[in-house]
């Protein structure tokens, strides 16, 4: 699997690609499209989306200093089950340790209770909580939980 850096000119397509990965995961309480062309265009300023050929899925990863940051990790919903999004984690995560981070950083939405034990068994785990901010109305309260992991003494998994 094939996973390259996205351009700016791929923006629409990122937009495609995660609305349709996530609005049928929140659409039990966020209202509208999770992301649109503007926010992802305002996200490549401060970092990179991570494809996976022809854009199967993506991840947004953003350096900050000894951290990394992922979100955003979407897989078309054609394509789930299929291991796109475990190697798009694997390679937002060596993306960060190619870059000298010591840490890789998530936040998660509280109702989607399936993902903290997902991440937990990737070596995630808990750090905090942090209001949600979506760019959609939300139709119940609701929170992320922000979860880390070392990237220290690991190596780059191979493709």
């Amino acid at each position: 699997m094939t996973v390259r850096e996205a351009g700016r000119q791929e923006a629409a397509e990122l937009v495609r690609v995660i609305n349709a990965a996530f609005n049928p995961a929140e659409s039990f309480f966020v209202n509208g499209d999770r992301i649109d062309l503007e926010q992802v265009l305002h996200y490549f300023e401060k970092g990179v989306f991570l494809v996976v050929g022809e854009m199967a899925g993506c991840v947004y990863v953003e350096l900050r200093g000894e951290r990394a940051y992922f979100g955003l990790l979407s897989v078309d919903p054609a394509r789930q089950k299929g291991g796109i999004g475990g190697a798009l984690i694997r390679a937002a995560e060596d993306y960060g340790r190619a870059h000298g981070c010591r840490f890789m950083d998530i936040r998660i939405v509280n109702l989607r209770e399936e993902l903290p034990a997902f991440y937990g068994k990737l070596g995630y785990t808990v750090a905090g909580t942090e209001e949600f901010t979506p760019g959609s109305p939300i139709t119940r309260p609701c929170h992320f939980i922000k979860m880390q992991k070392s990237l220290a003494g690991a190596e780059p998994a191979t493709a």
